[in-house]
C-alpha cells in the first residue's frame, strides 16, 4: 500500500499529485466553459454542461483514489434508504474538519447528484477554483448587513432575489445543495463561546437552510442528514495526508423536508423563524444522540 510509502516521500508526492490533478482538469474545465460561453447553441451548451460536471466528478474521483491508496482511513458508512443521482437534495451536516469536505465528496461523488455550495461573493476571487465554482453554476451570495438594510432600505430582499435567479438553472434538474448549518468548523473554544446545549456540536443556524429553500422553492424534494464523527479527534488536512486518521463515521438519513418549512418569511416573519429553529434543534438533539452512540460503537 502506497500509505507506507516514508512520509518525507509521501507527502511531496500526495501534493504533487494534488495539484497536478486541479491544474489539469479545472484547466479543461475552464476551456469548456469558455467554448460553451462562446457558442450559442444549446445542444452544444447541454453537452458542454455535461462534460464539465464529468470533468468535476472526475477531479473529485481522483482526490478519492489518493485518498484510498496513500492513507488507511476507515470510513464506516452507514445509510437509511438508496442514494439517486438523479434526486433534489438538500445535504445538512455537522462539521467537525476540514476533511468533512473531501470525506463528503469520497461517499456521494456520482451516487446523487453533484453537490454546490452557496458561496460568499468574495471567494470567486480564488485562484483556479474560483472559475471553476464559477463554472459549476455554484450559487454566488453577497448578503447585506442590517446596518446597510438601514442605511439603504432599498437593499432591503435583493440578497434572496439574486439568489432565486442563480438557483433558476437548477430548477427541473437533479441537484444537491450543501450546507453546514452550524456555519463553522466545531472548536473547543468556539463551543464554549456559544455555550452550546451540545456536547458534540455547534449551535445549528437555520438561515441558511431556510435561504436555500426559499431560493430553490419545490426544486429540492428530500433532506440528506449527514452526521460526521472522528472517533480519534478532529483532525486538520495535513493529518489526512500525514495519514494520521484511522476512522471517520458517515451517516445518512433520508428526511422529509416539512412542509411547515417552505413557505415563509424567515427574515421578517418571527413566528415562522420560532417555527424553523424549534424543527433544527430537534435534529440537533438526534444528531448529538447519534454522535453519542457512534463514539461508542
Amino acid at each position: 500500500m502506497l500509505a507506507k510509502i516514508p512520509l518525507p516521500i509521501r507527502l511531496p508526492l500526495i501534493v504533487t499529485l494534488i495539484v497536478l490533478n486541479t491544474v489539469l482538469l479545472v484547466s479543461t474545465l475552464l476551456l469548456a466553459s469558455v467554448l460553451k460561453w462562446l457558442v450559442p447553441s444549446a445542444a452544444f451548451n447541454r453537452l458542454c454542461e455535461r462534460f464539465i460536471l464529468f470533468l468535476a466528478e472526475a477531479w473529485i474521483a481522483n482526490n478519492s483514489r489518493m485518498m484510498a491508496h496513500f492513507t488507511t482511513l476507515d470510513v464506516r458508512y452507514a445509510e437509511d434508504a438508496a442514494l439517486d443521482p438523479d434526486g433534489h437534495y438538500l445535504v445538512l451536516s455537522n462539521h467537525q474538519s476540514w476533511v468533512d469536505i473531501i470525506v463528503l465528496q469520497a461517499v456521494f461523488n456520482r451516487r446523487i447528484p453533484f453537490m454546490r455550495f452557496f458561496l460568499k461573493q468574495q471567494l470567486i476571487w480564488v485562484p483556479l477554483l474560483g472559475l471553476a465554482w464559477w463554472a459549476l453554476d455554484f450559487p454566488f451570495m453577497k448578503r447585506h448587513s442590517k446596518s446597510q438594510i438601514q442605511k439603504r432600505p432599498e437593499l432591503a430582499g435583493q440578497d434572496i432575489a439574486a439568489t432565486r435567479k442563480a438557483c433558476e438553472k437548477f430548477l427541473g434538474k437533479p441537484v444537491s445543495i450543501m450546507i453546514f448549518p452550524e456555519g463553522t468548523r466545531f472548536t473547543p473554544a468556539k463551543h464554549a463561546q456559544q455555550q452550546s446545549p451540545f456536547a458534540g456540536l455547534l449551535k445549528p443556524k437555520s438561515g441558511g437552510m431556510a435561504y436555500a429553500l426559499d431560493a430553490m422553492g419545490r426544486g429540492l424534494h428530500a433532506i440528506l442528514d449527514v452526521t460526521l464523527l472522528y472517533p480519534d479527534g478532529k483532525p486538520g488536512m495535513w493529518d489526512l495526508i500525514a495519514d494520521r486518521i484511522r476512522t471517520v463515521h458517515v451517516d445518512v438519513r433520508l428526511r422529509a423536508i416539512p412542509e411547515a418549512l417552505r413557505a415563509g418569511d424567515y427574515e421578517n416573519d418571527r413566528a415562522f423563524r420560532t417555527v424553523f429553529q424549534r424543527w433544527m434543534n430537534g435534529l440537533w438533539q438526534e444528531k448529538q444522540a447519534l454522535l453519542d452512540t457512534l463514539a461508542k460503537s
